[in-house]
């Protein structure tokens, strides 16, 4: 398991409404009022958080769309977006409870290229430790997890391989890298982005 880093010191930093994690709109809210209603803990909740972003906003890549979404609040208002903006949801939604959430990257091999890959991490309160856990979106073969019982046992859909010049990168960041926003900022056409014009590396 990677050693982690905090990019920044200040825990609240990983609390934080911003551009992308934008958790005190209206709709992330409301939102989070509806999925954490019947939560007793902290781990339902990030349990409910998870599962919503992982099964309920589907990737957009495995749509077919050509749509982007920028923020976390326009993830959830469109109803879909890629791993870059499904890990805002999911930390804006976490961050509405006053859980700590932060973002993490992994560089994964294609056929023919690289491509940056965006997942979570989260702070259990109880065991005083970071976890990361990914609601990219379950793919064939590949189930991630968020365990109530294990939750510092991690389940991600993608594991790391050093041979193909994979990186899992131990840096826990509060905001995303322009790397991932200025691709989705710069850019029409989702399809594109995904086959074309997703950064290589951090």
């Amino acid at each position: 398991m990677l050693k982690y880093q905090l990019e920044q010191d200040n825990k609240q930093a990983y609390l934080a409404s911003t551009h992308y994690i934008d958790w005190q709109h209206p709709l992330i809210v409301q939102k989070a009022a509806e999925l954490f209603a019947d939560c007793t803990d902290e781990r339902e909740k990030i349990k409910a958080a998870f599962d919503f972003v992982r099964d309920q906003i589907p990737h957009s890549g495995d749509i077919g769309s050509h749509k982007i979404t920028h923020t976390a609040s326009e993830a959830l208002q469109e109803g879909e977006g890629v791993c870059y903006v499904k890990s805002m949801l999911l930390a804006a939604l976490l961050r509405s409870q006053g859980i700590a959430a932060g973002l993490c990257y992994q560089r994964l091999a294609r056929a023919n290229d690289h491509i940056i890959h965006a997942l979570n991490a989260v702070y259990l309160s109880d065991m005083e430790k970071w976890v990361r856990v990914d609601a990219r979106g379950n793919l064939t073969g590949k189930e991630a997890q968020f365990d109530v019982d294990a939750p510092d046992r991690e389940q991600l859909v993608f594991t790391i391989r050093p041979e193909a010049d994979e990186i899992g990168y131990p840096v826990i960041y509060a905001e995303p890298p322009v790397a991932t926003t200025g691709v989705l900022e710069e850019n029409t056409d989702c399809m594109d982005v995904l086959q074309h014009k997703l950064p290589e590396r951090l």
